[in-house]
């Protein structure tokens, strides 16, 4: 970790927001400012299918490999449904679950894109978050804005967890508030 400056301890940071607020793109932008500056970040992270101008589902891609997969997808034929998404829990497990056990191993920022509904009908990827969340590695993830899954709910309640809403105002600014918890600069 030569050159990496750390806070005092493991940061836990989470996004939430309304769908489209720009979760994502903060999460990403921070890891590229923290890979400018040394750190070395694994993990998944999503991103939506379009056909059309018409979301059908989402992917999901692992930050270090950038093997992509399928989360979930319109007209899937086996899984849990979420709305009028399929789950796709196979590529959840292999490549988003592996994602971030593969960022526990060898990252120093896991970024976990997101805890939602979808995610979180698989064990695999729970059970991923939680060995992330009892690492001495920094997290940085999303939560969807109205998921009360037990999980969550407990980061949520967590005072040493950062929860950090994203608004079309404070979306611009965020990525170098993260840099700044994580590096212990403000």
């Amino acid at each position: 970790m030569a050159g990496v400056t750390h806070a005092a301890g493991p940061q836990r940071i989470f996004l939430t927001g309304e769908p489209s607020s720009g979760k994502t793109t903060v999460v990403r932008k921070a890891a590229e400012l923290l890979a400018a500056r040394g750190f070395k970040v694994g993990g998944m992270t999503s991103k939506e299918i379009r056909k059309g101008g018409t979301r059908e589902g989402f992917r999901i891609e692992d930050f270090i490999t950038h093997e992509e997969g399928v989360l979930a997808e319109v007209g899937l034929s086996n899984g849990p449904h979420v709305g009028k998404y399929t789950v796709n829990i196979r590529d959840l497990d292999e490549i988003g679950a592996g994602a971030i056990q593969r960022a526990v191993e060898s990252a120093h920022v896991i970024l976990i894109d997101e805890l939602g509904p979808m995610e979180l009908h698989s064990h695999r990827f729970i059970e991923s978050v939680e060995t992330a969340l009892s690492s001495q590695k920094h997290v940085l993830g999303t939560i969807h804005k109205r998921t009360n899954h037990p999980l969550v709910m407990a980061l949520k309640a967590n005072p040493e967890y950062t929860i950090l809403e994203v608004t079309l105002g404070n979306r611009g600014e965020l990525p170098v508030q993260i840099l700044g918890r994580i590096t212990g600069r403000k």
